[in-house]
């Protein structure tokens, strides 16, 4: 029979002086390059302007980085940053809300859709939300390489046993590790690698872009759907989610999916009953783009 998986795994790669290199930092970028180059090939494949992507990449990297650290400090711990307003701007510390980000990034493309492409901002969702399935895995892997997000314990043969005093540990100290636990981290990651290569087959293989609003509401129903599910599996956040999981059966994560969830749903439907429509752009669109920006 196996036993549980003791991680030891350093979060930091190395460290020059005072600068850490992480992998949880190694990862996100990674997910966001790579999920760029996918991106470009769909723009291409799509016959859009050759800036569009470039820009849309500029757009959503800074939309993911504000949102998701003013969702922490919002949703999680707003009673601490709301006193100590300075300390929101210190991202280096941790503490990053993915539905923030989600957010932020609706936000962004909204506006993105508006001064750049000039098209429905469901175009741009649709294939936007490919990528960021990939970077969504690449995010939860770099949260187990930090030990953090873990579920509660567990007595299956694939449980770990994480680190509960990295910065110690990090500095010299003998390692305390937590019970055998889920990996949720793990579970999240899969999910959403899941999701890129679904979400990859539909559009490469089943033309499914041209389905206005299908990817992006598969994107939401599964995104979210299985976050509410893992969700019971984790420890509390934060020690206000105890209170809230004894008062409604529920913790902040599974409250902010919810509504989501719906949008998911509703677009799912929206994109299976639609009407199927090229969503080529032709290059009479593209001239007459070109010569708007100049």
């Amino acid at each position: 029979m196996l036993s549980s998986v003791v991680w030891n795994a350093n979060p930091a790669i190395f460290s020059l002086g005072p600068l850490e290199i992480r992998w949880y930092g190694l990862l996100f970028a990674i997910g966001f390059l790579v999920g760029y180059y996918i991106e470009a090939k769909i723009f291409k494949n799509d016959k859009a302007p050759d800036d569009w992507c470039d820009k849309l990449f500029v757009y959503v990297i800074v939309a993911t980085i504000i949102g998701a650290r003013l969702g922490h400090c919002f949703f999680y711990d707003w009673d601490y940053y709301s006193s100590n307003p300075i300390e929101i701007f210190k991202i280096w510390e941790g503490g990053l809300a993915s539905h923030g980000g989600t957010i932020a990034i609706i936000i962004a493309v909204l506006i993105y859709a508006k001064k750049v492409t000039h098209r429905n901002a469901l175009w741009v969702f649709d294939r936007l939300v490919i990528p960021i399935a990939l970077v969504a895995s690449m995010i939860r892997f770099g949260n187990l390489m930090n030990h953090e997000i873990y579920g509660t314990q567990t007595t299956m043969p694939w449980g770990f046993n994480f680190i509960t005093n990295i910065s110690e540990w990090q500095n010299g100290a003998a390692p305390q590790y937590s019970p055998t636990s889920h990996p949720t981290q793990i579970y999240e990651a899969l999910s959403y690698f899941a999701l890129f290569v679904t979400l990859m087959f539909m559009y490469w293989k089943r033309g499914a872009g041209d389905k206005r609003g299908l990817l992006f509401g598969v994107f939401f129903l599964w995104v979210f759907g299985s976050r509410f599910a893992i969700e019971f599996l984790k420890l509390p956040q934060e020690m206000f989610e105890i209170e809230l999981m004894e008062r409604v059966g529920m913790n902040m994560g599974q409250i902010l999916s919810i509504p989501f969830i719906i949008i998911g749903i509703y677009f799912t439907i929206i994109g299976l009953n639609a009407t199927r429509k090229s969503g080529k752009i032709s290059h009479r669109h593209s001239h007459i783009h070109r010569h708007y920006k100049k």
